[in-house]
C-alpha cells in the first residue's frame, strides 16, 4: 500500500488495538489468476510460542479456499473510519480530501485441520459473545450442529508484514482545529470517529 511517511503508523500496539476492534477485514488471494477477495472476520492471535496470526475460516463453498497452498502469501485488508474533508475548512485554498485508517498484512497461508478449526471457532465466539445478554459458548451447541465445522477450510495467516496508514491531515497541523470541529458537527459515525483520532495526535 502506497503510504507517504507523515501517514505511517508504525506503533504496533496501537495497530494491534485498532485489528482486535476492527477485525472484519478482507482476505485476498489468486484463483485461476484472477484477485479473489472475501469479507469475513479475521481475528489476531498469539501463538504460545509468541509467533502472531490472523485466523479465520471460509465456506467450502467459496472458491477461494481451492486455491489455498500451504505457505502462500496472501493480503489481508482492514479498514477503519474515513471522512470527508473540505477544503473550505482550511485556511488557505487547497484541493478537498480524504482521512481514514487502513491497515494491510501480508503472511504466510497455513490450512489448519478440524481440531485447530474449532478452537479457533471457539476463540473467535468466545470473544464475540462477552457482550451478549446471554452469552452463548460453543460448548452449549449439540453435535448435531457442530457437524456444520465440516463445511468450512480453518486457517492462520503467519503475519510477515504490516502496512498501517493513519491519514488525519497531519500535514495540516495549522488546520486541526478547525476540521475537527466541523467533522463533528456532521455527526455521522464516520466523522466523529475520525475527529476523535484527530484529537489524539
Amino acid at each position: 500500500m502506497y503510504i507517504p511517511h507523515y501517514y505511517k503508523n508504525e506503533n504496533l500496539g496501537e495497530i494491534k488495538d485498532f485489528l482486535q476492534h476492527n477485525s472484519f477485514g478482507i482476505l485476498v488471494n489468486q484463483v485461476d489468476g484472477k484477485p479473489w477477495a472475501t469479507h469475513l472476520p479475521l481475528e489476531l492471535w498469539t501463538a504460545p510460542d509468541g509467533k502472531e496470526y490472523l485466523e479465520g475460516h471460509v465456506a467450502k463453498a467459496n472458491p477461494q479456499w481451492r486455491a489455498f497452498k500451504e505457505g502462500s502469501e496472501v493480503l489481508c485488508i482492514f479498514n477503519g473510519p474515513h471522512a470527508y474533508v473540505s477544503s473550505s475548512w482550511y485556511q488557505e485554498e487547497e484541493v478537498p480530501t480524504w482521512n481514514y485508517i487502513a491497515v494491510h498484512i501480508y503472511g504466510k497461508l497455513h490450512i489448519l485441520d478440524e481440531a485447530a478449526t474449532m478452537e479457533s471457532l471457539h476463540r473467535l465466539v468466545d470473544k464475540y459473545e462477552q457482550g451478549s445478554k446471554n452469552p452463548l459458548s460453543m460448548n452449549d451447541l449439540s453435535a448435531k450442529t457442530l457437524r456444520q465445522v465440516k463445511g468450512v477450510v480453518g486457517f492462520q495467516i503467519e503475519i510477515k508484514d504490516i502496512q498501517a496508514a493513519y491519514k488525519l491531515s497531519q500535514g495540516r497541523p495549522h488546520d486541526h482545529a478547525q476540521i475537527i470541529k466541523e467533522l463533528r458537527e456532521k455527526d455521522t459515525p464516520g466523522s466523529s470517529a475520525i475527529a476523535q483520532e484527530m484529537d489524539l495526535l
